[in-house]
């Protein structure tokens, strides 16, 4: 990318055309260009994460190197889409050297009066460096050493192993890995993981995309934060339908006070549920979860008969609501204890 970038891109304020690499199934990995370019491409869902590949959005120059195996530019109406007619793309594929395995393909893209037959003769010539690159014994890694796009690449190769749980009770939602580093997740990535956590046999893109966004979701947002998730925890996530490798499912601390309350301990997920799950998410999906899990926590601590239990749920942001608590502890110790009148206060107050 670093060598890609030298001689293809152009992300000044001024710049008019799109820099852009797909993997060998048309899902696009990285794309360079101006703030005004990438809002354009934006509205044509042309982002990372998003599938272009002849089955994904119909016929681009990006799925015609793909089929063919050729450097093709289309124009105009030659796409499929109607709302990509105004602009151009020229597309080559990039090859392993040692095999000729497609890797991947290389795609300018901009309006019409920016692309020209000598922008097919540059993009093949950038694809003959990037396979000259991959060809060298240290991958090309020496140049660009600092550069973004190697960290990122770096970022993709981090072993599955590494992924120890997710951290999503709370407002504070992080990937914890085996070496003790932690990365914060965004909202809405979290709110990605909590859906995946909360399913073993995944989720498709079309799922997440309406779980959500409502029908105002797209799958081409979902895809390019499954790109970025993806990118920071290597492997751990699967696609098609997207999930949680095995063994990392309900790795997360909610899923920890879930499997505490199936093992009977009920005492110890009490405690392990400190906060809400991803306290901050509005998305209805999430406030089912979020339910859910206060429902379980609830129930148990409720049958417990356990008026120690029954006090710490109700002293916690969610127990205190939970009002068939405070009458099962007045059950217990009686209605004229003061642990049972000062809880029912507060619920009546409420």
């Amino acid at each position: 990318m670093p060598a890609l970038n030298d001689l293809l891109a152009d992300d000044s304020s001024s710049g008019r055309h799109l820099l852009v690499l797909t993997d060998a199934s048309g899902e696009i990995l990285w794309r360079v260009g101006s703030a005004e370019v990438l809002r354009r491409a934006d509205r044509l869902e042309f982002s990372e994460g998003a599938d272009w590949s002849e089955a994904g959005i119909g016929t681009n120059a990006i799925s015609e190197a793909l089929v063919t195996g050729r450097p093709v530019q289309l124009f105009s109406a030659e796409h499929l889409v109607r709302t990509h007619h105004e602009w151009a793309c020229t597309a080559a594929p990039i090859t392993d050297p040692a095999t000729g395995r497609l890797l991947g393909v290389l795609d300018i893209s901009g309006p019409l009066d920016t692309i020209s037959a000598d922008t097919l003769r540059m993009v093949r010539c950038a694809v003959r460096v990037a396979e000259s690159l991959l060809g060298r014994p240290d991958g090309g890694t020496a140049l660009g050493a600092s550069s973004p796009s190697r960290a990122s690449r770096q970022a993709i190769r981090r072993p599955v192993a590494a992924v120890e749980s997710l951290e999503l009770l709370g407002d504070k939602p992080a990937a914890v890995f085996r070496d003790g580093s932690r990365v914060p997740l965004t909202l809405r990535r979290a709110e990605i993981l909590a859906l995946l956590d909360s399913r073993t046999h995944g989720w498709s893109a079309e799922e997440l995309a309406y779980e959500l966004h409502g029908d105002a979701g797209t799958t081409a947002a979902i895809r390019t934060e499954m790109f970025r998730i993806r990118s920071m925890l290597g492997e751990a996530v699967e696609s098609n339908p997207y999930r949680l490798v095995a063994g990392l499912v309900g790795c997360s601390d909610s899923g920890r006070v879930l499997r505490l309350l199936r093992d009977g301990r009920v005492a110890e997920a009490l405690e392990a549920y400190r906060a809400p799950l991803l306290s901050r998410s509005g998305a209805l999906a999430v406030q089912l979860l979020r339910d859910q899990l206060d429902l379980a926590v609830g129930s148990a601590v409720r049958s417990s008969g356990n008026p120690g239990l029954l006090v710490r749920w109700l002293s916690s942001d969610m127990g205190a609501p939970d009002f068939e608590a405070v009458e099962e502890l007045g059950r217990l110790v009686g209605r004229g204890d003061a642990r049972y009148l000062s809880f029912r206060a507060s619920s009546a107050a409420g």
